[in-house]
């Protein structure tokens, strides 16, 4: 298949009211001119962005959304397919936790199933079989994690949550390879975002690549059609290293770098009160 082509097409984006979601549709608009449809929970970060992105001549519709609700995922679809044909769609709302596994609570693993797995499959059952109609050669890019590739201590649900990302979208590139539609898994490394943005990173920020950096990878793993696509040099030599390196000892090496962090952020919270 030949590279996506995003100029004058429309592409959805979710998680589009900050982080990486935001600067790729900030990127789609001003490198690609790409028409968005902007997805979030935030209706006024989402209606910032629209504003800062047609002046670049780009039309944009954005949706107010819960994507935890499988209703709402199906009104998002509803509404990016109404007014034209959907070209691409960016899978990258998620949620994140950092710490003991029992801090994120019941609740708080739903709400993270519900976002991160649930979402996305919900997503591919529409998107993918409405792509295939269209017949123009669209794709979907689901953005997991480099969490995704192997376990991760101190954020173990989101581990496996990113790890199914990782699994599902790779199985579906396979099956939709000969469909004239396209699957890419993005998965980055940490990234300088507001879900970095906690005390609990202070000490792995040298770990973190800066948002534009991420994007534009992302965009450009997703235009080539990429299988999985891992961002950076760096974190493409660990995500390489991770498939030889001994399970247990590449775990516990993560393992020790998180606890000192968490400790580290424990402490300095402990001062300040």
């Amino acid at each position: 298949m030949k590279p996506m082509d995003f100029r004058s097409r429309w592409v959805l984006v979710t998680g589009a009211s900050s982080g990486l979601g935001q600067e790729m549709a900030r990127q789609l608009a001003h490198e690609h001119g790409a028409n968005i449809v902007a997805v979030a929970r935030r209706a006024d970060r989402l209606d910032a962005l629209k504003q800062e992105l047609e002046p670049a001549g780009v039309n944009v519709r954005t949706v107010t959304a819960d994507l935890r609700k499988v209703d709402d995922v199906d009104r998002v679809f509803d509404e990016a397919t109404r007014e034209g044909p959907l070209y691409g769609a960016i899978l990258n709302a998620g949620v994140t936790h950092f710490g003991d596994w029992h801090e994120l609570g019941w609740e708080g693993f739903q709400r993270m199933l519900e976002t991160n797995v649930v979402s996305a499959v919900r997503f591919s059952t529409l998107l993918l079989p409405y792509l295939e109609r269209q017949g123009e050669g669209g794709g979907m890019m689901l953005v997991s994690s480099m969490a995704g590739l192997a376990p991760v201590p101190y954020q173990a649900a989101y581990s496996g949550t990113k790890a199914f990302l990782v699994n599902y979208g790779c199985s579906l590139w396979h099956e939709m390879k000969h469909k004239n539609v396209s699957i890419t898994t993005f998965a980055p490394g940490g990234i300088v975002t507001e879900m970095t943005a906690g005390q609990r990173f202070d000490s792995l920020r040298g770990w973190l690549m800066p948002v534009d950096r991420a994007a534009r990878s992302g965009l450009e793993g997703f235009r080539k059609r990429k299988y999985l696509h891992v961002p950076g040099v760096v974190y493409k030599m660990l995500a390489t290293l991770s498939n030889f390196a001994p399970e247990p000892f590449a775990s516990s090496r993560v393992a020790a770098q998180y606890r000192a962090s968490l400790q580290a952020a424990k402490a300095e919270s402990g001062e300040r009160h």
